[in-house]
């Protein structure tokens, strides 16, 4: 597991720093400004689990998910609801084969 650190983009833009995704899972910071990018460079499909850790009146919230095509990639927003008891989201994968992501903070 690995705890990815946001990268902050700037108004004239950003090249980021990709990690592998980690087997074991990784966790990230949150926040209306915070995302998750992740490329599957993979020749198949992987879904990318954020669990969520709340309750609505007495019931869990399912844990989001996202399938990304082989050879796609996808943004996903690392809003307030992911926060884990350790403030941060925890992210899983399903396969890590070529998958790589990165944490960007919009400007």
């Amino acid at each position: 597991m690995a705890d990815l650190s946001a990268q902050r983009m700037t108004l004239g833009g950003l090249q980021p720093t990709y990690a592998a995704a980690a087997g074991g899972g990784d966790t990230a910071p949150i926040g209306n400004d915070i995302v998750l990018h992740v490329k599957n460079g993979d020749a198949s499909p992987h879904t990318v689990t954020i669990a969520t850790p709340g309750t609505v009146g007495g019931l869990a919230v399912a844990d989001a998910s996202q399938v990304i095509d082989a050879g796609d990639e996808a943004f996903i927003p690392l809003r307030s609801v992911y926060r884990g008891p350790d403030g941060r989201a925890a992210i899983s994968y399903d396969g890590v084969t070529s998958v790589t992501v990165a944490v960007l903070q919009l400007p």
